[in-house]
């Protein structure tokens, strides 16, 4: 089965569970149309319902594909770049284009960028931070579905290796975030005023990174 879009054809995935009550519709990174539902739903309903969500079906391709270019290719410090292999340097960067070694380990090359600039914004957030806090120790790690993470017991924040690639203000409002879990480690509307309070524009941020 496949949804046609403008003359653009995408996957129908039909997923049947025996135990599955209600029924969804997903989009997943592939662009396949994914239907979660009970193994008895007939056919004839699958179709309807891609018919009635047809407008969010598109919203939600939409949305992937935008989540896709901003994830393809080479990306610094919130700039994308185009890659040029070459075999007389490790890593070097032009305007627009970064010169890459095929052989180079490109997350150990981020993860060495990130220990020193990390650190640095760090410290800047937490000597502005408006609480008393102790002062964390960090972690860096490639995360898929967090950007950072509080261990209050042991005071250690952890943070996506990912941010490297995005605008160092995605970075400080991660930052500020898990600096907010040391006071409140929940996300009571008491932990959103303190993140507001030490970074007015996290909203904003917050829904930016949502295409990453």
């Amino acid at each position: 089965m496949k949804l046609d879009i403008d003359g653009k054809y995408y996957e129908i995935v039909i997923e049947k569970k025996s135990g599955q009550k209600n029924t969804y519709i997903r989009v997943k990174k592939d662009l396949k149309i994914y239907v979660t539902t009970n193994k008895f739903t007939s056919t004839k309903f699958i179709k309807e319902l891609i018919e009635d969500n047809y407008s969010k079906i598109v919203k939600m391709i939409e949305t992937q594909e935008k989540k896709k270019e901003n994830n393809e290719g080479f990306f610094y410090l919130g700039k994308k770049y185009d890659i040029v292999y070459v075999s007389y340097c490790d890593i070097s960067f032009g305007e627009n284009k970064v010169f890459l070694n095929k052989n180079l380990d490109i997350d150990k090359w981020y993860k060495n960028q990130a220990k020193s600039l990390f650190l640095e914004h760090l410290d800047e957030q937490y000597h502005k931070f408006s609480r008393r806090i102790p002062y964390p120790s960090l972690k860096i790690r490639k995360m898929t579905s967090r950007w950072g993470v509080c261990n209050i017991r042991l005071k250690t924040l952890t943070l996506n290796l990912e941010l490297i690639k995005r605008d160092t203000k995605y970075l400080d409002y991660v930052i500020v975030h898990e600096l907010s879990h040391l006071i409140y480690g929940d996300h009571s509307s008491n932990f959103w005023a303190l993140v507001e309070e030490n970074m007015p524009d996290y909203k904003k941020y917050r829904e930016e990174m949502k295409d990453f």
